[in-house]
């Protein structure tokens, strides 16, 4: 039996490694949010702390909205009847302000655990 360089001993061990645990966006928890004209809900999102999730945005509303914290620094822009998703990498535990920028009345809570 041929042995192999341990160069390609290492690598073939690094490509097992990445292999059994793969990452998938299918595997993160998925949080669903509604814009709808000046309104989101829920008024609490509740997100898990310190974990890669997705928030999917769903404007069911005849105008157009814009999910946006200040604090998370991420904003996007949905037009009437359309679906986005912003995936957060990871929040610290904490409460964060949302609110649509076309809307002023609109505001939620981001709560992270």
């Amino acid at each position: 039996m041929t042995r192999l360089p341990r160069s390609a001993r290492f690598a073939l061990a690094l490509l097992a490694a990445c292999a059994a645990a793969p990452v998938r966006a299918d595997d993160m928890p998925v949080i669903k949010v509604e814009m709808r004209d000046g309104m989101i809900l829920p008024a609490v999102i509740e997100v898990p702390a310190n974990t890669r999730f997705k928030l999917e945005i769903s404007n069911t509303g005849q105008t157009p909205v814009e999910f946006e914290s200040l604090e998370l620094k991420r904003e996007k822009a949905l037009a009437a009847g359309s679906t986005s998703a912003i995936v957060f990498r990871t929040v610290e535990p904490g409460t964060y302000q949302v609110f649509d920028d076309f809307h002023p009345e609109a505001k939620a809570t981001l709560v992270a655990k």
